[in-house]
This record gives structure tokens, C-alpha cells and sequence, in this order.
């Protein structure tokens, strides 16, 4: 017995010592598994409602089916990884998909170009690529200060014997657009050279684009008088340098194939939740899918677990832009019209002076604008919202506090640097970061969002909200909910007419039947025990 217990207690030693240190770590699994969300439905609203209230990092994406009518699209709900993991599974299915790129969503910088050859012959569209991405390299550097060449555009092409057609998305080091309404503005801004000769003007039978023929800054609408009312003018540095970015950007100018003057372009893509065709993706129809450019020079970096194919794919995507590090790019057009031209700025830690918010007068969440307003209004301090941001890929709300300094790490108020709130709608907290260098890395702690704010408790989805479903063959068809009737509910679990005959045959049994002695039931619960 004494070996025994000394056995036992060396035991128990060593069980003690493993637990303490370890032979290993613990296992941690690294497969990248897509999450579980994967909704279709009929409309983008209802698809764009159910992505605002999910958990997840989910986005929505457009897509067409064959055989059906021209334009009608199913709306589907999901990740990046589930969508990739899926979009190579079944092609065939999701061969026809858009990126939807949300309203006040930060984005990339990106172009939508083509012309119809046989209206262009001699046109050399590659040449005609390189020279726009060289342009708009330079331009990015005149205004942003931000360094970039081919090698930061994907360059993807789709195009046929009789259509050029190409897809550009810069993919900036650190800089991103406030949304697509702001690189239409920009691109709008650099393109004014080509814009304002006659070939091109902004008669609304050219058919070149809208900004042309909407924006206060189109100089076609302004008098001969306007135009040249000095000698002074025609001779400045300025009107030299806009003759000669008009003849640098003469290849822009194109013939549509109705043999109408159009642009290289395509200026009608930067509108809100606009659809945008994804690498690997056709149109319903047709067979031309974009796939990397023979004259592309970018490379997509090579993340841990993930493959080259799947690293452009997602450079590829315009909305998926982190908020760590980035610089807010925006172009501002004037508010009068003797302003004659568009101002510019660059965002970056603080933004400049401006008494509404950028984007419009709220964000695309008004309820969360009001909630952070209580929070930098009190105490007598009239705390304000300078500017928002809205960072899909992380559902993420960055606003820029004016008039209000309170810092949670020095526990007071800056003297000159302001501090940003952070509202993130997926899990539907908030935190406060600063602007102060010496608050670079802190991060407040997270308070949750007010539940009345919350998407997920103004908005309930369940499953019967979908129109349509993805069965495992990667078929998708219209949903078949079963009606909740009474006789269908009743053939689930059996015969419907026996159900009736047992119900009647156990009333008449009640009302004919005596009062049961507490001796019968006795005898008869020991007769079926000895069973």
C-alpha cells in the first residue's frame, strides 16, 4: 500500500508540472472557413437592410440570370471569402455578378472605359489605357501628393471583336476616396480640359456624361464673353497648361457606334449603390468576362492562406478598403457659380474647416448621427460633427468631432487636436480614438449603441424573406414556402380524418363513461407493469 501511494502522489506531481508547462501550445485551427450568411432576395433595399443588421462582414452583390427579363437582378448577401469560395465552386450560376458599392461608402479609385471599334479604326486601346493611368497618376500627385504609377492600377479587360473594354481600380497605398460620388467629382475635375472643347460639349445629344452637363464648373455654359474677357487670360501659365492637357487628352474623345462623339470614360458609373461588374464576371448574354489585362502591371500582394487568384479578386473589389491608415480623399465642387473652377482637398487626421457634414448635411445613418451628437453635446459643450466616413468593408462609421476634445486616455480635454468617435454597426458599439500624436494607438473603451438605434432591433429578418434560394448544385430558384394552413399542417403528421374520428370517439367516451374509481386506475397501472 505504501508503494501505491507514493505512485500516486508522483503522479499527481507530474500532472501538476504538464499542466504548468506544456509539451505544446494549445491547437489553434487555421482553415479560413466562409462565414454562414448567404441571403438572396428579390430588391437591393431589402438586400442592403439585411447586411446593415447582420453580425458578420457581410456586403451585397447583384446578379443576373439567364432567361430572364433585361435588367432584372436577385440581390445576394454575403462575405468576400464565402462569395470567392462559392464564385469558383459554380461558375456557371454566378457567372453574371456586381459589386454593389453602397452610398457614402469609402472607396477605390476606378474607371469604367470602352469604345466600339469598328466606330474607332486605327484606335489603339492599350495605348490609350497606359496614357489615361499615366495622367491620373499625375494628376493624384499635383493635387494629393500621392505617388502612384501602373503598378498600383488592376487592369481588367472584357473585350471583344467589337467592343474595347476595360475595368481600372487603383489600388492606393493608404488612400481611398470618400465615396464614388466624390471620384466622380475628381475624375470629372481632371477630365475638364477634354470636357470643355467643342468636339465633346455638353449638349445633351453627345451622350458623353452627365457630370458634363449638370456640374457648375462646365465651362461650355458660360458666355464667349466669359470665356475671354482678357489678353491677359489667353497668355496666363494656367490657360497654357489646360491647351495643353486638351491636346494630351484628345484620345479620350471616341465615336459611339451610332458615329456620335463620346468619351473614352464611361462618367455615368459614379452614382450611389451603383452595380460594378466583377473580375471573372459576364454579362447576361454575353460570354466576355473581365479577366486580367495582357498589359496589366499589377500585382496583388500575397496574403498567408490565400492565393494569387483569390488576391485579385479581391484588389478587384472597389468598396474593400480597411480603415486603418487611411488617407480620405475628396473634391469638393463650388456652391456658386462665379467659382469657375473645383477646389480640392486631401483628408488626413484632421479634416478642414466646414460647418456640415462631408457627403451631405447626414450619413447614410441618420439615427446614428443624432446618437453621436448627445454624446459630444453636454456639459454645456455644443460638440458638432465636422465629417463622416463610412467604411463598408468593416461596417465601420468614422466621424471627425469638432468643438469637443474629451480624451478617455489623459482624461481631459486636448488643447488643439480633436478626437474621432467610432461607431461600428456590426457589433453595434462605439469607441473613441484621437487625432493627438500621442493618442496614436489608443483606442476608449467600447459602449454599446442605444437598442433603438440598433439595425438589428428596428429590422427582423427570417428566412421566409427570401425570394429565392442556392441549393447544393449551385441552382438558384424562387423559394417555396409552404402556406401555414390547417389541413397542410395536419397531413405533416398524419391522416387528417383520423385525427377528427379520434377526437369525436374520445368525446363520446367522456360524456358516456362513469367517474373512474382510484381502484381501477391502481389495477390497471400494476397490470401494465407486470408487462
Amino acid at each position: 500500500m505504501k508503494n501505491w501511494g507514493d505512485r500516486l502522489k508522483k503522479v499527481e506531481q507530474l500532472a501538476q508540472s504538464f499542466q504548468l508547462h506544456p509539451l505544446a501550445t494549445h491547437y489553434k485551427p487555421r482553415l479560413r472557413q466562409p462565414s454562414s450568411v448567404w441571403k438572396l432576395f428579390p430588391r437591393q433595399s431589402m438586400a442592403i437592410s439585411c447586411a446593415q443588421s447582420s453580425k458578420e462582414a457581410v456586403h451585397v452583390f447583384a446578379l443576373e440570370k439567364e432567361k430572364t427579363p433585361m435588367g432584372q437582378r436577385i440581390y445576394l448577401v454575403t462575405s468576400y471569402s464565402e462569395l470567392w469560395h462559392y464564385y469558383r465552386t459554380y461558375p456557371q450560376s454566378l457567372m453574371h455578378c456586381y459589386e454593389v458599392i453602397p452610398e457614402g461608402a469609402v472607396c477605390k479609385l476606378y474607371f469604367d472605359l470602352e469604345f466600339h471599334k469598328p466606330s474607332n479604326k486605327g484606335a489603339d486601346g492599350k495605348a490609350m489605357v497606359a496614357s489615361l493611368i499615366e495622367y491620373v497618376c499625375y494628376k493624384l500627385m499635383a493635387v494629393y501628393g500621392i505617388e502612384s504609377s501602373a503598378k498600383n492600377v488592376l487592369n481588367l479587360d472584357s473585350s471583344t471583336e467589337e467592343k474595347f473594354s476595360r475595368h481600372l481600380i487603383f489600388n492606393l497605398q493608404n488612400a481611398a476616396f470618400k465615396d464614388n460620388i466624390h471620384v466622380g467629382w475628381f475624375i470629372h475635375g481632371i477630365l475638364q480640359p477634354v470636357l470643355n472643347t467643342p468636339k465633346s460639349g455638353c449638349s445633351s445629344d453627345t451622350g458623353t456624361n452627365s457630370f458634363a452637363k449638370n456640374s457648375e464648373t462646365c465651362r461650355e455654359c458660360a458666355s464667349p464673353k466669359e470665356e475671354a474677357s482678357s489678353g491677359d487670360l489667353a497668355k496666363s501659365p494656367q490657360t497654357k497648361r489646360r491647351k495643353q492637357e486638351e491636346k494630351d487628352l484628345s484620345f479620350l474623345q471616341v465615336k459611339n457606334k451610332d458615329g456620335q462623339d463620346c468619351l473614352f470614360a464611361d462618367l455615368g458609373v459614379y452614382t450611389k449603390n451603383r452595380n460594378f461588374r466583377l473580375y471573372k464576371s459576364s454579362k447576361a448574354g454575353k460570354k466576355a468576362v473581365f479577366t486580367v489585362a495582357d498589359d496589366n502591371k499589377f500585382s496583388a500582394k500575397a496574403e498567408k492562406g490565400i492565393s494569387v487568384e483569390e488576391s485579385t479578386f479581391l484588389a478587384s473589389l472597389v468598396c474593400n478598403v480597411s480603415f486603418t491608415g487611411q488617407r480620405i480623399l475628396t473634391w469638393d465642387i463650388p456652391e456658386t457659380k462665379e467659382s469657375k473652377t473645383s477646389k480640392p482637398y486631401c483628408q488626413e487626421g484632421s479634416a478642414p474647416n466646414s460647418a456640415s457634414l462631408s457627403g451631405g448635411l447626414s450619413s447614410p445613418h441618420q439615427e446614428v448621427d443624432a446618437f453621436v451628437l448627445t454624446v459630444v453635446k453636454k456639459d454645456g459643450i455644443q460638440g458638432s460633427i465636422r465629417r463622416w466616413n463610412y467604411f463598408a468593408a468593416e461596417q465601420l462609421l468614422i466621424y471627425d468631432i469638432a468643438k469637443y476634445r474629451w480624451c478617455e486616455n489623459v482624461k481631459r480635454f486636448h488643447k488643439s487636436n480633436n478626437i474621432m468617435i467610432v461607431v461600428d454597426l456590426k457589433d453595434e458599439m462605439w469607441y473613441q480614438k484621437c487625432h493627438d500624436p500621442d493618442c496614436k494607438n489608443f483606442r476608449s473603451s467600447s459602449y454599446p449603441l442605444p437598442q433603438e438605434i440598433c439595425v438589428s432591433y428596428i429590422l427582423t429578418l427570417d428566412e421566409e424573406d427570401q425570394a429565392y434560394l442556392m441549393d447544393d448544385a449551385g441552382n438558384i430558384e424562387p423559394s417555396q414556402a409552404p402556406q401555414s394552413t390547417q389541413e397542410e399542417s395536419a397531413d405533416i403528421w398524419g391522416d387528417a380524418q383520423e385525427d377528427q374520428d379520434f377526437l369525436k370517439s374520445l368525446d363520446e367516451f367522456e360524456q358516456n363513461s362513469g367517474e373512474l374509481s382510484d381502484q381501477l386506475l391502481l389495477n390497471c397501472m400494476a397490470e401494465f407493469d407486470s408487462q
